[in-house]
């Protein structure tokens, strides 16, 4: 219960040159709800597990469904969400279509969230 009294100052008192200075540079309402919808994306365990497929090469919608043990029109539905928010990018060949990651920010972006979760297991 000790820890809960600490959650909040005592006394309110904030610093008034800091608080104007971070106001000035908060990122517009744009540019929140894009990156709220971008984690809301990569949230989804499906998405997370082709990511994760992804980052190695790229990969027929045929080899995702075997990976993951999904259906075709699953797989495809997962894919078609990742690559509306542009974190996949796709080309076909003859009667397949191979996905890979959209660029290297989604990788980034993947491995520090998962370098992140690692090593709190090890904790």
């Amino acid at each position: 219960m000790e820890d809960r009294e600490c959650e909040v100052c005592e006394v309110f008192n904030p610093n008034k040159k800091i608080v104007e200075i971070l106001k000035s540079k908060q990122l517009d309402d744009q540019t929140i709800n894009k990156l709220a919808d971008l984690f809301k994306t990569m949230s989804n365990p499906t998405r997370i597990k082709i990511i994760y497929s992804l980052r190695e090469k790229e990969l027929c919608v045929c080899d995702l469904t075997e990976i993951l043990d999904m259906s075709s029109s699953a797989v495809s539905h997962q894919l078609r969400v990742l690559r509306n928010m542009n974190l996949v990018k796709y080309r076909k060949e003859g009667r397949s279509v191979y996905y890979s990651l959209n660029d290297n920010h989604v990788l980034c972006l993947f491995t520090q969230g998962l370098e992140h979760v690692l090593e709190d297991e090890v904790k």
